[in-house]
């Protein structure tokens, strides 16, 4: 049955159709050790309280299910979007949400895995009401870009994000960064465009979207700085993906309604004739939860800057997977520029912990 569309829901050879699936909501800071410890009246850590796994294991464990849930986004999305032969990314993004508002819900209000905080104000809804539709924007362009770019080098244009954000903080909120940080952007920019002079499956148009997307995951970063500024407003990043996803769904529903056709009559009718497709959407669309949910764990048991850390060594393993499983073609000019942009993010991170130190001085 999938073998006769093959031809047809496939992409060009080489090319790496996957949905991104991005982080929706930024990380708080880590908590302190005795908010850590504070947890006894919690089901989901007291679980950790109770047996003999050390913290560092403990941590480790945690760390590898982050990468664990973020390469398997990239496999199962490759598998449905590619090889199964399910074209439909935004839909799919749609599925990924609505698994996020359910599990979040049951997440705070069941588990009680963070504190729940409501929505205080409609002029408080429609400030997460807009950084969802600049969150739509940026995973549309980047499940687009995916049909023309191969993972590896989406993935290294992805890594550009400290330069946007860069250029958008000082555009909006006219702040400027030392000469150090700057500097820093340098090799950030170079890589790429090494990367994009050598990349074999080089598409301008695709090129094109995947810098939206980047762009547009920063400007979220920088709108929510500026719109959840108030402590009376400021959400913990879990709940904040409680009420983003739902919003998502009500933005992308109707999205790939109108871009991908009678999507919703497909897949039940496929869903009829296969059972495998519904445990792989099923699947897919909790492990994309279990991205947002590592994201936190990560975070709170190690600090903001490790899950920064591990991103970027993230974006490397991703585009290593990709070339192993996907077998798309690589030079050894492409391989530098990405090192040189990786390498260029490092340095960036560096030169930002070291201006907010001086600052706080």
């Amino acid at each position: 049955m999938v073998e006769g569309h093959l031809q047809t829901w496939t992409t060009r050879r080489g090319s790496n159709p996957r949905l991104e699936f991005e982080q929706v909501v930024d990380i708080p800071p880590t908590p302190t050790s005795e908010d850590r410890n504070n947890n006894n009246n919690n089901p989901f850590f007291f679980y950790y309280s109770t047996t003999f796994i050390s913290p560092t294991l403990s941590t480790a464990l945690i760390i590898l299910s982050w990468y664990f849930s973020n390469i398997g986004v990239l496999l199962l999305n490759k598998y449905l979007l590619s090889i199964y032969g399910y074209r439909y990314p935004i839909f799919l993004t749609m599925l990924h949400m609505l698994s996020c508002a359910i599990y979040s819900i049951i997440a705070i209000h069941w588990l009680e895995l963070v504190p729940y905080q409501p929505i205080l104000s409609r002029r408080q809804l429609l400030k997460i009401a807009a950084l969802t539709a600049i969150f739509c924007f940026s995973v549309v362009c980047g499940n687009t870009s995916l049909r023309y770019l191969p993972v590896s080098f989406n993935q290294a244009v992805g890594a550009t994000t400290p330069f946007f954000t860069a250029i958008f903080a000082f555009l909006i909120t006219c702040k400027k960064e030392s000469a150090e940080v700057y500097f820093a952007l340098i090799p950030v920019v170079l890589g790429i465009v090494i990367a994009s002079n050598s990349e074999p499956l080089f598409h301008l148009f695709g090129f094109l979207i995947c810098i939206g997307s980047t762009a547009g995951r920063a400007l979220k970063s920088v709108v929510q700085g500026i719109l959840l500024t108030s402590e009376a407003e400021k959400l913990h990043s879990m709940n904040l993906l409680m009420y983003m996803a739902p919003m998502a769904v009500a933005i992308l529903l109707p999205l790939s309604l109108y871009m991908e056709g009678n999507v919703g009559r497909v897949t039940v009718e496929k869903a009829r004739g296969d059972w495998f497709m519904v445990v792989l959407l099923v699947g897919n669309a909790t492990v994309a939860y279990l991205v947002n949910l590592t994201n936190f764990l990560v975070t709170k048991h190690t600090s903001a800057l490790t899950l920064q850390v591990l991103g970027n060594a993230k974006a490397a393993v991703a585009a290593v997977v990709s070339v192993l499983i996907f077998r798309n073609p690589v030079t050894v000019m492409g391989i530098t520029g990405f090192a040189v942009t990786l390498m260029g993010v490092v340095l960036y991170s560096e030169a930002k912990k070291r201006s907010k130190g001086a600052s706080l001085h």
